[in-house]
């Protein structure tokens, strides 16, 4: 019989076999991808955010925070309309009526506690800066703040290290009523630019941006600068933070 007439005899048990192996393959395939779906989508940290996002976070952090890197000044902006309002974005914290007139910032370093008034802290030598603020929502705007930078906060009211000299990891700010809370390395709040403001494009706070005193850290998007602030705390152990916990970069930087 010629070659090209041969017929070819199919083994009807191994086609069979064949195809149930190339069904339980595809099955199995299909499994895995929904099941590494699943793991990114639902977190099994302690956090909101999936944990291959957590895990981006933090390789972003860790190499935006290594020791050798020092953290740039934010660029220079013209300075805004004297007067101008700045944009209001966010309420949380800020909801709770509050007596100006017996303001008192709770300050905790080790086991030292002090109380302070708006008024001692606006008493020391201030800065004026020029600066873009960013929002992570995407928007930003110049703004001109004036303050007592919160490096010569610290070492003016002898806070933020240990008994042995060296600095705590994390500063914690939080509302008077606790509402909202932000959790900061110390690294960045030792920057030059890192602030805490009582004016805002040469006209005191609004109640609406954070009087009578807020926090304004240029180096990291707008949830850290946290308004009305009512206690100030260190620590070695971080912090909460309340956008990391609604699924948010807790490093923030820009």
């Amino acid at each position: 019989m010629n070659e090209s007439n041969k017929v070819i005899e199919v083994d009807a048990k191994k086609l069979k076999l064949r195809l149930t192996l190339s069904i339980l393959t595809g099955v199995l395939f299909f499994s895995g991808l929904i099941f590494a779906y699943n793991h990114i989508s639902e977190d099994s940290s302690d956090e909101e955010a999936p944990v291959a996002v957590r895990t981006f976070f933090r390789l972003n952090e860790s190499i935006a925070s290594a020791p050798q890197k020092a953290i740039p000044l934010c660029v220079q902006k013209p300075r805004p309309a004297k007067g101008k309002p700045p944009r209001v974005n966010g309420d949380e914290g800020l909801k709770s009526p509050i007596d100006l007139n017996s303001y008192v910032i709770e300050v905790i370093s080790g086991v030292q506690q002090l109380h302070l008034t708006p008024d001692q802290i606006k008493q020391h030598p201030a800065v004026d800066i020029s600066t873009e603020f960013k929002c992570i929502e995407g928007w930003s705007q110049p703004i001109h703040y004036k303050g007592l930078k919160f490096s010569d906060f610290m070492a003016l009211y002898n806070v933020g290290k240990k008994s042995d000299g060296s600095y705590y990891k994390y500063v914690g700010l939080e509302t008077p009523d606790e509402e909202y809370y932000v959790s900061i390395d110390m690294k960045s709040m030792l920057h030059p630019q890192t602030v805490l403001a009582y004016e805002m494009n040469e006209a005191p706070l609004s109640l609406k941006n954070g009087a009578p005193l807020r926090l304004i850290i240029p180096i990291k998007y707008g949830v850290k600068s946290l308004k009305r602030i009512g206690r100030i705390f260190f620590a070695d152990e971080r912090p909460k933070d309340f956008w990391t916990e609604q699924g948010y970069d807790w490093y923030s930087g820009l």
